[in-house]
């Protein structure tokens, strides 16, 4: 997978974000790092805004906007226990 810090990073994303108190939020985005910094202006989605800041700590990138959001639908779906596995798989990948 390529960094997505790139500014101009593009594509279809799913995503895990971990916020200040330590919950995940789950979303998907076509611009992954501006979707960032929206979450952190406090702009992104309505459970974030009051959990900030939050950081990146796990992301699959996918051909579709379908399949991201198929995705998204999964992840949402695990247990906290099977989040945290993937970002440690994620982690150790990095």
């Amino acid at each position: 997978m390529e960094d997505p810090s790139k500014e101009t990073q593009t594509g279809n994303y799913t995503y895990l974000l971990r916020c200040a108190d330590g919950s995940l939020y789950c979303g998907w985005t076509n611009h992954l790092a501006e979707r960032v910094r929206t979450h952190n202006a406090g702009k992104g989605g309505k459970y974030t805004r009051s959990h900030r800041p939050v950081t990146l700590v796990y992301y699959e990138e996918f051909a579709t906007r379908q399949e991201a959001m198929r995705r998204e639908w999964e992840v949402k779906r695990l247990t906290h226990a099977e989040k945290l596995k993937l970002i440690q798989g994620f982690a150790s990948k990095l």
